[in-house]
């Protein structure tokens, strides 16, 4: 009989390996992390276009449940293409506090990292954003798309201040339980 094993990393050395990853990223030089927040900007921009098509293509046809759940999964394509592509995003980087913590990684550091990766992240999207615009891919389906995009957007600046804040941690809560997870892999 075959032995079954779990090559899996446990918990402990998830964590070692958090604070490992967490030093390499401060260390980084400021050129290839903002290139890297760059792409992960773009990959998150992407997996939102890819949300916002299935979202049009599914409201008013399937149920509220079933459309928010296809329109996660075509989300997550985005975070996918980052973690595959070794891109720097933002919300995933705030587990560089692990590496931090320990002591591992100056607060200097952290903030830098963390300053050059949102800024790489926002330039990236804002980029994706503009080729998206200029594709005019929004006015596909009918301009359907657009709709949607914009249908969305006012939904979001509609959220009271604490409601915004809480639907961001909650947000970031899963893209570090997401990189956690490759942690053991």
């Amino acid at each position: 009989m075959t032995e079954l094993r779990i090559d899996a990393l446990l918990p402990a050395e998830m964590a070692r390996r958090a604070e490992y990853i967490g030093e390499r990223k401060s260390e980084a030089s400021t050129l290839q992390t903002f290139a890297l927040a760059l792409m992960a900007g773009a990959f998150i921009a992407f997996g939102a276009i890819f949300a916002t098509t299935v979202a049009t293509g599914a409201s008013g046809v399937l149920t509220y449940g079933v459309t928010k759940l296809l329109v996660g999964l075509a989300f997550c394509l985005g975070l996918i293409l980052v973690i595959v592509g070794g891109a720097e995003l933002f919300t995933g980087n705030n587990l560089i506090v692990m590496a931090w913590a320990s002591g591992k990684v100056s607060t200097k550091a952290l903030l830098r990292n963390w300053g050059i990766v949102y800024l790489g992240n926002f330039v990236g999207s804002l980029a994706t954003v503009c080729l998206l615009f200029a594709s005019k891919q929004y006015l596909s389906a009918n301009g359907d798309i657009g709709l949607t995009a914009l249908k969305i957007a006012n939904a979001k600046v509609g959220f009271g201040f604490w409601q915004a804040l809480s639907l961001g941690i909650l947000c970031n809560i899963l893209v570090c339980l997401a990189v956690w997870l490759t942690f053991s892999a």
